[in-house]
């Protein structure tokens, strides 16, 4: 793995980053890769991290429009031969509770969240294009800053805190899903928060 991340990182650079992301959210599955790609660049200087975080970050978004637009064309009956009535129901019963916050909480979320069963979903489901490439942006976006600061702050030790944090999400989706949901509530509790504040006062200049 290491071997790969180097090579990916010297001889691919930035644009290597965004074709892992776009694969890894869309036809293939490599879990950890683009953490640890981002991660490693903050080992390196906090331009090549934050470079990473941004192509990674891209790439994502790019893949999960991939995944929306096939599951707007192949329906529900894609979602059940992919992943079974029992998800694809568990699915629809996430995004009737909790709307695009229900795809913002796998996207924050570490490896095992199943993150592209609700983009498949959203295509299903007819959310609009622009809200979900809004949220994964931003949750990714999120996460990436994360492991960007992690890997600035404490380098190597960086690393051994994201196999940590992965072993610990494997036998807690659960979890995992509910910790996203709650970072993502407060992040959307705390925009609201400013935007109302800052509409007051408007208001109170006008008058």
């Amino acid at each position: 793995m290491a071997r790969v991340l180097v090579w990916i990182q010297t001889w691919l650079g930035p644009p290597g980053i965004f074709v892992v992301a776009l694969l890894d959210s869309s036809f293939l599955s490599l879990p950890e890769v683009t953490d640890l790609l981002v991660v490693t660049s903050g080992m390196q200087s906090g331009r090549a991290a934050w470079t990473a975080a941004l192509m990674a970050t891209l790439g994502t978004v790019a893949g999960c429009l991939v995944l929306w637009w096939l599951g707007r064309r192949g329906g529900e009956q894609l979602l059940v031969r992919r992943f079974g009535k029992a998800r694809l129901d568990r699915t629809r019963t996430a995004f009737d509770r909790w709307d695009i916050l229900a795809l913002a909480g796998p996207a924050v979320a570490p490896p095992p969240m199943p993150f592209k069963a609700f983009v498949l979903a959203a295509g299903v489901f007819q959310i609009p294009l622009r809200r979900l490439a809004v949220t994964v942006f931003a949750a990714r976006a999120l996460r990436y800053s994360f492991w960007v600061v992690m890997s600035l702050l404490y380098h190597e030790r960086a690393l051994v805190f994201l196999e940590a944090v992965d072993r610990w999400c494997m036998g807690r989706a659960g979890v995992t899903l509910l910790a996203g949901l709650a970072v993502t509530l407060i992040l959307v509790l705390l925009v609201l928060r400013r935007r109302t504040a800052a509409r007051e006062a408007a208001d109170d200049a006008v008058v």
